[in-house]
């Protein structure tokens, strides 16, 4: 076996969350489209587990005494002894709102002393407020408030994140957002990947118009400037990964949702969908028209647009951090995952409707409001979020050939994450093979 630069050893819990298990479902184990199912519940747990990486790819992994006498060291090897720790991947979070300016404290007021999130949006607060303040923020002053929120999740274990736009609701504003997200990926530890979500919300400009608009609003022009302006010029600077719409009452139909995904995806941009989550409007059955990869929150699908959503694959990414902020229902996630549809989770963080960064705090919420098993909810933290950003086969698990993120965790086992949530367990974590928070 070649040398390697870091070993992992005695391991208390090793959790792989890999093939290992020969008795898990065909379709628990297609690659790529996450989890379903009772394979979430497998971890694929490997006791006194050994890791050990070479530049920034896992190289080995099994049990301390089948693999540390085939290990080759060299003076620079290090080795780090885990006994009653556990390994585990680095968290994904595969849906923030990173990038945007000022903040939203006034309004959380609000919520607390009963104003629905509808009635600030009514009041020309929520999405529209930070949009105010994202169109008047330099691109460094955004990129300086990114960096503080990412230099926190890396604390709490997050080794990958997802960042919309969504704030700009303009051009020039949009691709501000996402240039920021590019310069991201060059200043810091944590992956960056970019979605554009030009249809957030309806902008200023086009409301309160007096000819053929609806509720005040021109619809057709803005959803015109989406599909002919703003997803070519982004498209054509290579700047998004993905395209996002919100799809709900009050915002886009979907109608609108399908026609905006279906340009990116002509365009080369992969479809989510932020999707019923303040009523059931269709959005979990546009998510499946269009076979998007992801459909977001999910509070009030359809039967009808769950089976769709199975169908075509679709992720759905559950958002539970929102629901508490909000005062809002729970996503039926239980019955998601008896369906057969893979379920991930992540924090959403925004300025507005959930400012939570930590990632096994929304372990902890999906546990307890989900119905999630502490299995359960780890895998959907992980490898399907992974999945849901189309990196299933490069992140989310601890496998030969896979980049090395990992965490090491001060906890005797993988339950103490929701059980004891809102304390920081994590130990060390280690992206791409490098050790970027704890011993070095």
């Amino acid at each position: 076996m070649k040398p390697m630069h870091l070993i992992i050893q005695h391991i208390g819990q090793l959790l792989t969350i890999a093939d290992l298990s020969p008795s898990l479902p065909a379709a628990g184990r297609e690659k790529g489209r996450g989890r379903v199912g009772s394979s979430m519940s497998d971890l694929g747990i490997i006791e006194d587990g050994l890791v050990a990486i070479e530049n920034d790819r896992i190289v080995a992994v099994g049990k301390t005494s089948d693999l540390k006498p085939k290990l080759k060291l060299l003076p620079h090897t290090k080795v780090i002894d885990a006994e009653n720790q556990v390994v585990m991947p680095g968290f994904v979070d595969c849906h923030t709102h990173l990038v945007y300016g000022g903040s939203r404290e006034d309004e959380f007021e609000m919520r607390a002393s009963g104003v629905s999130y509808q009635e600030i949006a009514a009041r020309g607060g929520g999405i529209r407020s930070t949009v105010k303040a994202t169109r008047l923020a330099s691109r460094e002053i955004l990129k300086r408030d990114a960096m503080k929120r990412l230099d926190r999740m890396l604390l709490w274990g997050t080794t990958t994140v997802e960042a919309k736009s969504g704030y700009g609701l303009e051009t020039k504003s949009e691709i501000k957002q996402l240039e920021v997200v590019k310069d991201l990926n060059d200043l810091q530890a944590i992956e960056v990947m970019p979605t554009f979500m030009g249809a957030h919300e309806f902008p200023e400009e086009f409301r309160n118009q007096n000819a053929e608009s609806k509720n005040g609003i021109d619809r057709e022009g803005y959803v015109k400037l989406i599909c002919e302006e703003m997803i070519p010029k982004v498209a054509e600077m290579k700047l998004a990964e993905f395209c996002d719409v919100f799809c709900d009452q009050g915002v886009f139909t979907p109608e609108e949702a399908i026609k905006i995904l279906e340009t990116a995806s002509n365009f080369g941009m992969i479809p989510k969908i932020h999707a019923d989550e303040l009523a059931s409007v269709g959005a979990a059955e546009a998510a499946g028209k269009v076979k998007a990869i992801s459909a977001e929150h999910l509070l009030y699908p359809s039967q009808t647009g769950l089976e769709l959503m199975k169908q075509a694959g679709t992720i759905a990414v559950l958002l539970p951090g929102t629901s508490l902020t909000i005062k809002k229902n729970y996503a039926p996630a239980r019955k998601m995952i008896e369906m057969g549809i893979p379920v991930a989770l992540a924090t959403d963080h925004n300025p507005g409707s959930c400012t939570i960064e930590n990632l096994p705090f929304i372990i902890g919420l999906a546990c307890l409001y989900l119905g999630l098993t502490p299995a359960e909810a780890i895998c959907a933290a992980t490898y399907n979020a992974a999945c849901a950003l189309k990196r299933g086969d490069r992140i989310g698990s601890i496998e030969e050939g896979k980049q090395a993120d990992l965490l090491i965790m001060d906890i005797p086992n993988y339950r103490y994450i929701p059980y004891h949530y809102g304390v920081n367990y994590v130990k060390t974590v280690i992206k791409r093979g490098k050790i970027v928070i704890g011993a070095n």
